[in-house]
């Protein structure tokens, strides 16, 4: 008999019953020197936490199964003690509610050691019965976890939730027991009809909020009130729950199920059980009152299946659940609960998860800190320890830090001492990782991060059969990504692709596609090496919510190719900003769509028609410049893109020059950056046309205007000014007499600062421009030192930004030849008029032409026919 509450003390440091250490928590101490998880129990009672039990204690002590868990209510009810007279009998009726922590590899060796010694009849598991189509395949070879299911709304894919599991998952290891035994196997929990119709996802037992869902159900995840592990830690003593999960669970030895009596094997959820029930006596419902609705259903599930197989049934749940479920209630209250809730039409199907996201640092509400190393206390029978000093010695080899055997050996002894010191049963991760950190890392955090983030958390990415449902767009990426053996992975790695190569530009066209349909699987990045059109380099990473995405990408097509035409066309005709075309159009080239070329052509073509304003005109032009330069490369057609991007700049040449006129200083700085795009996109469009004519021809007299109108803002005549002297289109006398008026008396000092900032501003080689032309130097610093005190701390701030810009070496000869003061009016330095050393007194034309071909192939141009010929 349990002992009445209030006398819960009496035996909560008691060691008696050798049975219940020993098969409980397979013989490791627990904090007050008492057996496993069992003596866990008996210091709650101890340390008197509200709504405590005797019940609990008494479990603990004696080792034999006691009467089920309490209800809310705190009736206790038979759910695990029905017609039995002794201990052992009692323990060996169902229905046996196995009360688990998702993902712990404790909580999985419980759940197979239980199942080997109860040998259920049918096992019932907490996840969306729409599921139960989909788990013969977990014992297909090739499913390998970690998985996860997916239930999505038919209607709206966005609308979707993951019930992830592990190798080391109380669930996976229920589910692959059963159907390695040819043991039915169900889930119980609230159907995904229910769950994702609902304000948010339900919080099953992995039940994760995807992060495919709508940004305004982003945030409606409920957090519960309470934490059961940190409420029972904190009972025991501990400052750190995972801590305290190590020491009563995590830490057991690992002994096989073979040889353990029913009644030790039930034992650990038993007592668990109790503990439980006293926190929902004092919590509630925890904070989360959809709980009631989700465990009402479960209850109708174990109706059910006792109806079918008897008592014979396992539920594997999490143990927040199992007094709900040990509840006398009726089945009409159970419906009430039920009734009325709303439904969608969901598919589920196997995805690949990863460690990364079943860790609690990517917003998983059920995630656990240490993915990799409970994996590794899953797997490791014998010598856990030793052999993750191993795992971590190799992985610091691997980067080629030096590590020997002696470190393995010294980190080993290291741990285990830190365990005694610390009265732990067995080095846990915090003492392994101290130990690493002090013996093979020297004190250092850089390399431990390596490991925590390689080891600890992990990279592992799980696969699923073929044969797993999966939308028709999901399909095609699978065959794409095998024929262009681009594998998904986990891990974060750079792509550098040689556009030249057939395979390689399909891979560019194949992850442009994908960028267009929002399947963020690659990012694209600045090459390291060459800077030509004909390479590209990417930073892959896949996510099991990109699962979610190519369903969400799946309305608008059945391939990649289909899907991503269809998008592109829909944006164009949905567009409303002009450089939103033209951004769109540069996408289309990239991604290789012609299907979806001309509705972009033709939206482009209207929008630029009925666009007068010339910002808008300069942002588009830019991406269009860039796009003529793909023809080479990607063998596209861009003629109509020429068309219209000629038109525009056309456009610009008329409309810039009145633009630039009334600005303020924010309106002006934003222009200089246009123009200089604008620019840039000439350059581009005229590239082997002759100078001085044509489009090249108009625009340098745009800039001429511009440098020579009173009107214009300072910052763009300057800008002007800077961008024809580099040109050669203006000469050196010029430049320094536009220089000499903007800097005259007469012009106001902050106007004549930002003429500076324009002229030599940046990080664009005005600095250097100032070094090699004394002249200008001259000008400036006679115009800063005539500037008159009450003014200078007005263009202060625009100097400071304008030089601040140069590099050091820039600023400190700059300094030097102010200290040395300015060279008098139409003086030179003697030894001006000598060409440097090595250099020669002209241009050789003949030896620069021989330099163009290689030049051109070093830039991604192929050569013209004249040179191929040569």
């Amino acid at each position: 008999m349990t002992s009445p509450a209030g006398t819960a003390g009496t035996s909560g440091t008691a060691g008696t019953a050798g049975t219940a250490g020993t098969s409980g928590v397979a013989g490791t101490s627990g904090p007050a020197g008492t057996s496993g998880a069992i003596a866990t129990t008996g210091t709650i009672a101890t340390s008197g936490a509200p709504g405590t039990t005797g019940a609990a204690t008494t479990s603990g002590a004696t080792g034999a199964a006691v009467p089920g868990p309490r209800a809310a209510g705190g009736t206790a009810v038979p759910a695990t003690t029905t017609g039995a007279a002794g201990p052992g009998d009692r323990a060996a009726a169902g229905p046996w509610l196995l009360g688990v922590r998702h993902h712990g590899p404790g909580s999985a060796r419980a759940v197979l050691a239980a199942l080997a010694a109860a040998r259920p009849a049918v096992v019932l598991v907490e996840g969306p019965p729409e599921g139960d189509a989909l788990l013969p395949m977990a014992a297909d070879p090739q499913m390998r976890p970690p998985v996860a299911l997916l239930a999505h709304a038919v209607d709206d894919p966005g609308r979707a939730s993951f019930w992830p599991m592990a190798a080391f998952s109380p669930e996976w290891v229920a589910i692959r027991w059963a159907l390695d035994h040819d043991v039915p196997v169900r889930f119980i929990d609230l159907p995904a009809a229910h769950s994702l119709a609902l304000k948010a996802p339900a919080p099953g037992p992995s039940g994760e909020d995807a992060p495919g869902r709508r940004a305004e159900e982003a945030g409606d995840e409920l957090t519960p009130v309470v934490d059961p592990i940190r409420v029972l830690a904190e009972t025991a003593g501990y400052d750190d729950p995972e801590r305290w999960w190590e020491d009563v669970v995590e830490h057991r030895s690992p002994g096989g199920a073979e040889g353990v009596d029913r009644a030790g094997a039930l034992a650990p959820f038993v007592a668990l059980a109790e503990a439980m029930s006293a926190l929902r006596e004092v919590y509630g419902d925890g904070g989360q009152p959809r709980d009631a609705v989700r465990e009402a259903y479960m209850r109708i599930q174990l109706r059910t299946a006792r109806k079918e197989f008897g008592d014979d049934v396992a539920v594997v749940c999490g143990a927040w659940h199992v007094p709900a479920l040990a509840a006398r209630t009726t089945l009409a209250a159970d419906r009430a609960l039920l009734k009325g809730l709303p439904k969608v039409k969901t598919d589920l199907t196997w995805v690949p998860w990863t460690h990364r996201r079943l860790a609690r640092h990517s917003g998983y509400g059920a995630g656990i800190d240490s993915p990799g190393w409970y994996e590794h206390l899953f797997d490791t029978a014998d010598r856990p320890i030793e052999r993750w000093m191993t795992k971590v010695a190799g992985l610091l080899r691997g980067e080629d830090r030096f590590v020997s055997t002696a470190h393995v050996i010294e980190a080993v002894r290291l741990a285990d001492t830190l365990a005694a010191l610390r009265g732990r049963p067995l080095a846990g991760l915090g003492e392994t990782t101290d130990a690493v950190r002090a013996v093979m890392c020297e004190g250092s955090g850089v390399p431990l991060a390596l490991v925590r983030d390689r080891l600890i958390v992990g990279e592992t990415l799980g696969e699923v059969p073929d044969a797993a449902p999966a939308v028709p767009l999901q399909r095609d990426l699978t065959r794409s990504q095998r024929t262009l053996r681009l594998k998904p992975e986990a891990s974060e790695r750079e792509l550098d692709l040689d556009l030249r190569k057939e395979t390689d530009a399909a891979r560019s066209r194949l992850l442009h596609r994908l960028r267009l349909l929002d399947v963020g699987w690659g990012d694209p990045v600045a090459g390291r090496g060459s800077t030509g059109t004909f390479r590209e380099s990417w930073r892959l990473s896949w996510e099991p919510e990109l699962h979610v995405r190519v369903a969400e990408a799946g309305v608008w097509g059945t391939t990649v190719l289909t899907a991503a035409t269809a998008k592109a066309e829909s944006g164009a005709v949905a567009a409303t900003a002009l450089a939103d075309v033209t951004a769109l159009a540069e996408r289309c080239l990239l991604a290789g769509l012609p299907d979806a070329l001309p509705v972009v052509m033709k939206a482009l073509a209207d929008r630029a028609a009925l666009d007068a304003d010339v910002g808008h005109l300069a942002d588009a032009l830019p991406a269009l410049a860039r796009s003529l330069r793909y023809g080479d490369v990607r063998s596209t057609d861009t003629a109509a893109l020429a068309e219209v991007a000629a038109g525009l700049a056309e456009r610009i040449c008329v409309g810039l020059p009145p633009a630039c006129t009334g600005l303020d200083a924010d309106g002006a700085e934003a222009l200089r950056g246009q123009v200089e795009a604008v620019h840039g996109a000439i350059g581009l469009l005229t590239t082997g046309t002759e100078p001085g004519t044509g489009l090249r021809a108009r625009w340098d007299a745009v800039l001429h205007k511009l440098a020579a109108r009173d009107t214009v803002a300072g910052i763009i005549r300057g800008r002007a000014t800077r961008l024809l002297l580099d040109e050669g289109r203006l000469a050196e006398d010029e430049a320094a007499r536009l220089m000499g008026l903007a800097l005259s008396p007469g012009t106001p000092p902050a106007d004549a600062a930002a003429w500076i900032e324009g002229f030599v501003g940046g990080a664009s080689g005005g600095g250097m421009l100032l070094v090699h032309d004394e002249r200008l130097l001259g000008l400036v610093d006679a115009w800063l030192t005539g500037v008159p005190a009450d003014q200078f701390t007005d263009v202060l701030p625009l100097l400071r930004r304008t030089f601040s810009a140069y590099e050091a070496g820039v600023r400190r000869t700059l300094g030097e030849l102010v200290r040395r003061g300015p060279v008098p009016e139409g003086a030179r330095r003697a030894d001006a008029g000598r060409p440097p050393g090595g250099f020669g007194p002209g241009l050789d034309e003949t030896r620069a032409d021989a330099v163009e071909p290689v030049l051109r192939l070093l830039l991604g141009h192929l050569p013209e026919p004249a040179e191929a010929a040569v």
